[in-house]
């Protein structure tokens, strides 16, 4: 089954599908639709593993999952264009950071999003002041993208983890939130949820 070109798996339910999802790959995003009898009236919409999870009721019809997965998938793809800033506005924000939280003493020769950064969630580069966040972040809450925004700035003035280092960091309201965010989010990304999230429309 597909929807404009994605690959799709259904679910019917985590205790009817012995196997679990078979894997379809594709140069489209993949979509799994979870059905569940625990489900009565809420959809929801959110990323896993690579790909896009609908979960809907399992008395939906065939008519009513496409066009439910169909909405739900835009809904979610406009939200997270909306958390995707350029690498201009991200620059930008790092700037205004810097002045805010670190007196405007770290200037950052440029900020960019990069597909390398697969392992960590940014880096930068103090000799020409460059600063790369990973495309993982995209989607993720402004805060979150700020918080790390901040640690990069602050490397510029400090290469290691060492006091003047985090008592910069720290000046970010959010700082400790958003470090228990990532970690949450580096402990899912090893630990794979094999049951949909809370029955909470997306």
């Amino acid at each position: 089954m597909s929807y404009g070109g994605a690959s799709v798996v259904v679910v019917t339910d985590s205790r009817a599908a012995d196997d679990g999802p078979s894997d379809l790959r594709d140069e489209a995003p993949e979509i799994e639709v979870r059905r569940s009898r625990r489900r009565t009236r809420t959809v929801s919409a959110f990323r896993e593993g690579g790909r896009i999870v609908v979960a809907i009721p399992a008395r939906m019809t065939r008519a009513e999952e496409r066009e439910w997965v169909a909405r739900m998938v835009a809904r979610l793809e406009r939200k997270e264009a909306r958390r995707k800033p350029s690498d201009l506005e991200l620059e930008r924000r790092a700037h205004e950071l810097a002045r805010t939280y670190l007196d405007g003493r770290a200037a950052p020769g440029s900020v960019q999003w990069s597909t390398r950064q697969r392992k960590r969630w940014g880096s930068c580069t103090p000799q020409d002041a460059s600063i790369r966040l990973s495309t993982r972040l995209q989607g993720m809450p402004a805060w979150v993208v700020d918080y790390v925004l901040v640690h990069e700035l602050a490397h510029l003035l400090h290469a290691h983890h060492d006091a003047s280092f985090w008592e910069i960091v720290d000046r970010f309201p959010h700082a400790e939130r958003a470090k228990a965010f990532l970690e949450g989010v580096a402990w899912a990304e090893q630990h794979p949820a094999s049951e949909p999230g809370p029955d909470v429309v997306d």
